[in-house]
């Protein structure tokens, strides 16, 4: 039997936007992820779109019969429990929270009435879920933050964040893949590429996988950042 009570809508003409249970919870963008590994077999099938709680099926072509379709869907959404788990993978992200590139980290530390250091301990002490992917060409959209780091954006939104910032608004943090604007509070900086076209997959993890961020020093920093521009930098990961 299936997990959840789902709901389909057309969106346009050729596509669906299939919802789950409107709520962020990790068993249901798993069972997303499950349902578009399926869905994505069909050779009509042009794109999908994960959410937190629903999935976007694009078309090659317009729906011909929608509630035909629909019931395709629902008949394979069935025989999800059947299936394999999900390959999931935990990558290993470095983050340097040195003061030149964690530009907030330090004011949040005195509002919040703790150390720098309690800070970066909590921050790098879990693993994020991926959600799902967005805003930005390989913004991921992570779950887990501890309790402690939630912070509201800063009054007055920055024009410009630098690639690779690593952030905390409201009750999630991110990186941010290039430069761009942004009012999230900065409280480090990794060197890896979240986004690079030159590659076969340009964004190198997917939804359902897990992030860990690695503390480095200023030093390693540098000493990463110059191996991703050579190209002789391999990102550390391991199946979950």
């Amino acid at each position: 039997m299936s997990a959840f009570h789902l709901t389909y809508k057309p969106f346009g003409n050729s596509a669906i936007l299939i919802e789950w249970p409107a709520k962020i919870a990790e068993e249901i963008i798993g069972d997303i992820v499950a349902f578009e590994k399926k869905i994505i077999k069909n050779s009509n099938v042009l794109d999908t779109v994960v959410a937190y709680h629903s999935l976007l099926i694009k078309y090659t072509a317009s729906v011909a019969n929608y509630t035909s379709t629909t019931l395709e869907l629902q008949e394979l959404y069935t025989t999800q429990s059947s299936q394999k788990k999900e390959v999931q993978q935990l990558w290993q992200i470095p983050v340097c929270y040195h003061p030149s590139f964690g530009l907030d980290l330090e004011e949040m530390a005195a509002k919040k009435h703790c150390t720098v250091e309690d800070i970066i301990a909590l921050h790098t002490g879990v693993s994020y879920l991926i959600y799902f992917i967005g805003f930005l060409p390989g913004f991921l959209y992570l779950g887990g933050l501890h309790a402690t780091l939630h912070t509201p954006r800063i009054a007055t939104p920055r024009i410009r964040v630098a690639k690779g910032s690593v952030g905390i608004g409201g009750a999630q943090t991110g990186v941010y893949p290039q430069n761009s604007s942004g009012g999230w509070n900065i409280i480090g900086k990794s060197p890896v590429n979240f986004f690079n076209t030159n590659n076969v997959a340009p964004i190198f993890a997917k939804p359902g996988d897990r992030i860990q961020f690695i503390p480095i020093t200023l030093a390693t920093f540098y000493e990463v950042e110059k191996e991703v521009a050579n190209k002789t930098y391999t990102l550390k990961s391991s199946l979950l």
